[in-house]
């Protein structure tokens, strides 16, 4: 029986070469021949410009499909935070980590999305407590409830507590201790001229009146005295009715234990028209000055004290009777002087300014802060003419 012989054909020929070449080239770059017969059909007929053309386009399209699907989901993100307000780093940590727990982002990403800083995810404070200074701020702001941060800041320094202005401010806020503003008038508006100021003391007085009520509904007055230059409270007079008469007795027994003013300044009351006051200024050469008709702030200085003055004392405090708000009045007078911080006197006491003057005056100077709670003078009996002051008139 013949035996059959086995030939090889070109074909199969060609085959094992290029198998031998392709397993030397896979041995060669460490690749698969799996690998060889994909780049293959991929790439079969391109030239090698081609294909990496080809690849930049498919690495294009895939980080286009990234930004797309990124952008799809971070919208609904958005959205489920549009109703917070993302001011405080605080806020914006817990916005973070509600992306990063809900839609599981990480935080270089959520922070992309917010638009915040990753060094405010990462940032540990290191703030203390501050509780014994927290709980004196709260005993002295509950004390003068009228007191800004800024008297409280003098205050505390007084203490010997050292601290700065914004860390203190963060604190009173922190605390709600803000004062609430009350609503004022309505200013005028229009060129103004400035007021001279003065420069030493005894220089130029302002009076003005102050009234309420006690508690039973009757009405009571307060004759208030101002020195400019310093500041200083030097009369407040409490009684039911402030005559001119007695406003020029309460001058004069002023002028006995302070000295003599060179200008007194006042607005065009009654009182202060009247002839008693004519009769003093003549008296003691002092010359009085009356502010325009309906123009308040020619005279400022007294009109800042009188604010100052109802709203620390006059709207906090009830008064049952007209000797209680005599004491409170001169209670509040004597703490004004000596302990509370001026912020025009480089937060000085308006006593502690007066003491960097050395005014020559008359007779010597009597202490004013701790007078007693009674009026300087008596009351005028009713039914009685000022006999010099109608002679003086005419």
């Amino acid at each position: 029986m013949a035996r059959r012989v086995r030939t090889t054909t070109p074909n199969l020929t060609r085959r094992c070469l290029q198998n031998a070449g392709l397993f030397n080239l896979c041995r060669k770059h460490g690749v698969s021949s799996a690998s060889i017969y994909k780049w293959k059909a991929k790439y079969g007929g391109m030239d090698v410009s081609e294909a990496k053309r080809l690849k930049a386009l498919e690495d294009e399209n895939t980080r286009l499909k990234k930004l797309l699907a990124d952008s799809m989901l971070d919208n609904p993100a958005l959205k489920d935070l549009l109703g917070k307000k993302m001011v405080a780093p605080a806020v914006e940590r817990e916005a973070v980590a509600h992306l990063q727990s809900k839609y599981g982002m990480s935080e270089r990403r959520a922070c992309r999305v917010l638009g915040c800083c990753r060094m405010t995810m990462r940032y540990q404070a290191l703030r203390t407590d501050d509780v014994a200074l927290r709980e004196r701020m709260k005993a002295i702001a509950h004390e003068r409830r009228r007191f800004g941060y800024r008297r409280l800041h003098v205050l505390l320094r007084r203490e010997g507590y050292e601290v700065n202005h914004k860390r203190l401010f963060r604190i009173y806020r922190e605390e709600k201790l803000t004062v609430r503003r009350r609503g004022g008038r309505k200013r005028a508006m229009g060129t103004r001229s400035p007021i001279l100021i003065s420069v030493a003391p005894n220089e130029r007085w302002s009076l003005d009146f102050v009234s309420d009520q006690l508690t039973d509904g009757r009405r009571f007055r307060v004759l208030t005295v101002v020195d400019d230059c310093t500041r200083e409270c030097l009369a407040l007079v409490v009684d039911t009715s402030l005559s001119g008469l007695r406003v020029a007795r309460e001058l004069e027994t002023l002028i006995t234990s302070r000295g003599r003013p060179k200008m007194i300044v006042s607005d065009n009351g009654t009182e202060f028209t009247s002839n008693a006051i004519l009769g003093f200024a003549d008296r003691n050469h002092i010359d009085w000055h009356y502010i325009a008709p309906g123009k308040p702030m020619q005279n400022a200085f007294i009109e800042s004290f009188n604010g100052r003055l109802r709203d620390e004392l006059l709207n906090e405090t009830l008064f049952p009777s007209l000797s209680y708000a005599r004491a409170a009045v001169a209670g509040w007078r004597t703490d004004y002087n000596l302990n509370r911080p001026h912020s025009r006197l480089s937060w000085m006491t308006p006593n502690e300014y007066t003491n960097t003057f050395n005014p020559r005056r008359d007779l010597p100077l009597r202490s004013i802060a701790g007078s007693a709670a009674a009026p300087v003078a008596h009351p005028g009996q009713i039914g009685h003419d000022n006999r010099q002051s109608l002679h003086h008139a005419g």
